[in-house]
């Protein structure tokens, strides 16, 4: 009689889940991908074109999809894992709706919300027509005009960095990692797309981790003549001309500065996933003090959980790239198979 193929299930599927999924479908694993929304793709589904490279997203989406049609697949869509506990020699998966799957192993692959900008309110997110996300302006790259509330296409735009990272009134002491690189990928396409379109991003550090970061970053001053102030945006409003006005201390020239802009970009920051933090909250597994899953080792152990048979994958576990993302996913896959050929 044939084995029965050994049972993984997959909580999430972003970039991390899907790459995981895949992958274990490939090594001859039976895997259901639980996926909270209604098509797999996660926050990757909205953006336009990625760092550093400008590649258009629409690439990495085709071939994460690809990944999740192996017939060794099972996605569940419109569903959350509830809860994981252990069932004798089995991992018993709780799923919203009151349904159970048994498993032999479980990637948590739950990934990140993006900071809600209303818990800024100096910034003026939710109360003024023209200030927005970075997710948002992607979704204005993808219809493929930039233009404010009145349908006009912006002259000034400004990148504030930082909203809900690094920032100890909202309880975020973390950095998100991406936003300054994101800002500096969409401070480009703004003046590629709109040439006579003044540009500036207000950041309190640049951190360009990952390769080709620096190099972006100065092609966006060199090329692209996009404008850095070193400095914290303090408040905006808008004046009579319904035009935003932002206060703001430019810490390298040590004076305060008030500008008017069209368009106010926020750069929101990685926080875990609401989904994923009750459903560690309920099966017993700890958070860090960034509130992300906390690993085994932060050195040999970042895929391990506290929990045996259950691994992580991906920015469940701290606000990372794609890049990094398909890694962590990778390296999850590999603890997992590690786990189960042990048994």
């Amino acid at each position: 009689m044939k084995e029965a193929l050994k049972h993984i299930v997959v909580a999430g599927g972003g970039v991390a889940g899907m790459e995981a999924a895949g992958a274990l479908a490939e090594m001859g694993f039976r895997v259901t991908l639980v996926e909270k929304n209604n098509d797999p793709g996660g926050h990757l589904g909205r953006w336009h074109a990625l760092f550093p490279d400008r590649r258009p997203a629409d690439e990495v989406r085709h071939y994460l999809r690809k990944r999740i049609e192996h017939r060794n697949i099972n996605v569940i869509t419109g569903t959350t894992v509830e809860k994981i506990r252990h069932h004798g020699h089995e991992v018993a998966v709780d799923l919203s709706g009151g349904t159970e799957e048994r498993a032999d192993a479980v990637i948590m692959a739950t990934g990140f919300d993006l900071f809600d900008a209303r818990r800024k309110e100096e910034y003026g997110y939710g109360i003024y027509d023209n200030v927005i996300t970075s997710a948002e302006l992607e979704d204005l790259f993808n219809n493929g005009r930039i233009v404010k509330a009145d349908g006009k296409e912006p002259a000034r735009v400004g990148f504030i960095h930082c909203v809900g990272s690094r920032d100890e009134k909202v309880n975020n002491n973390h950095c998100s990692k991406v936003c300054c690189v994101t800002a500096v990928k969409q401070a480009i396409e703004v003046r590629k797309m709109i040439p006579s379109c003044e540009v500036f991003c207000f950041y309190m550090d640049m951190r360009m981790y990952g390769p080709y970061y620096e190099e972006l970053y100065r092609e966006s001053q060199e090329v692209h003549n996009v404008n850095f102030i070193r400095g914290k945006v303090s408040e905006a409003s808008v004046n009579i001309n319904n035009r935003l006005v932002i206060k703001v201390e430019d810490t390298l020239a040590g004076r305060p500065l008030k500008m008017e802009l069209d368009l106010m970009v926020l750069m929101v920051g990685m926080e875990m996933s609401a989904p994923g933090a009750k459903c560690a909250a309920a099966s017993g597994l700890p958070a860090g003090i960034n509130r992300f899953l906390e690993t085994a080792d932060h050195h040999f152990g970042n895929n391990l959980s506290s929990m045996k048979g259950v691994f992580y994958a991906g920015t469940c576990t701290a606000p990372m790239n794609i890049t990094d993302t398909i890694s962590h996913a990778r390296a999850a896959v590999e603890e997992t198979v590690r786990y189960l050929n042990r048994r």
